[in-house]
């Protein structure tokens, strides 16, 4: 069966994400790129579906993906990489298996990621541009954005520091308590994100820094 993705088109580059797969995003200069550089990412993602107890989608290729919906984002945040658009299915009512299913997935990005930052070096190898963040102040920046993108499903903490686990895991027990519920016809409050745009927007960026750091933690070419 085709990997269901939609693609966030700017002036200057393509967002590709798998529907069904929250985290699972690309970008690149084309459609057929982003699609591209999808599938290449597909080994990478296997581990957050084996996490969850999922099988990994089968990718070779770019023609295992089925474009359902292109949406035109401000370009600024396409050329970031940023899934910023609500798509149709986002606005679908969710089952509670569904529901269950998107937290498991997201809750799996956050275990990729720990694992990452556990076998990761402090100091992390500079960008092209000889910058970037290194670990521990990747790690906080992660854990602001969860805290950030917490409130917008009404889960309101306190942003927790890069290295207080416990206010780490009681802040993402919250985030996916949310989740499920959107499955049970719990309703999040006004102007909230949509649960599967939220589960996508997380992940996302879990997944977009832990890839970032597991590369900047080998020496270069």
């Amino acid at each position: 069966m085709a990997v269901r993705v939609h693609l966030e088109v700017g002036g200057k580059r393509v967002l590709a994400c798998a529907r069904d797969w929250p985290g699972w995003c690309r970008t690149s200069t084309s459609e057929a790129e982003a699609l591209a550089a999808l599938a290449a990412y597909a080994e990478r993602y296997a581990p957050v579906a084996k996490e969850a107890e999922l099988e990994p989608p089968v990718v070779r290729g770019a023609e295992a993906f089925e474009v359902v919906e292109r949406l035109t984002p401000k370009p600024v945040y396409t050329e970031m990489g940023i899934p910023v658009e609500v798509t149709a299915a986002d606005r679908e009512p969710l089952t509670a298996a569904e529901a269950a299913r998107m937290a498991r997935l997201v809750e799996a990005a956050w275990t990729v990621f720990d694992r990452i930052v556990a076998r990761s070096p402090a100091e992390l190898r500079k960008g092209p541009r000889g910058g970037g963040r290194d670990r521990d102040r990747m790690v906080d920046h992660v854990v602001g954005a969860e805290h950030a993108y917490g409130r917008k499903i009404g889960v309101k903490h306190r942003q927790p520091a890069h290295d207080d686990a416990k206010a780490i895991a009681a802040l993402r027990a919250d985030i996916l308590a949310a989740l499920r519920g959107a499955g049970d016809g719990t309703e999040l409050p006004a102007n909230s994100w949509p649960p599967r745009y939220a589960a996508r927007r997380i992940a996302w960026h879990v997944l977009d820094h832990a890839w970032e750091m597991e590369d900047r933690s080998t020496p270069a070419d």
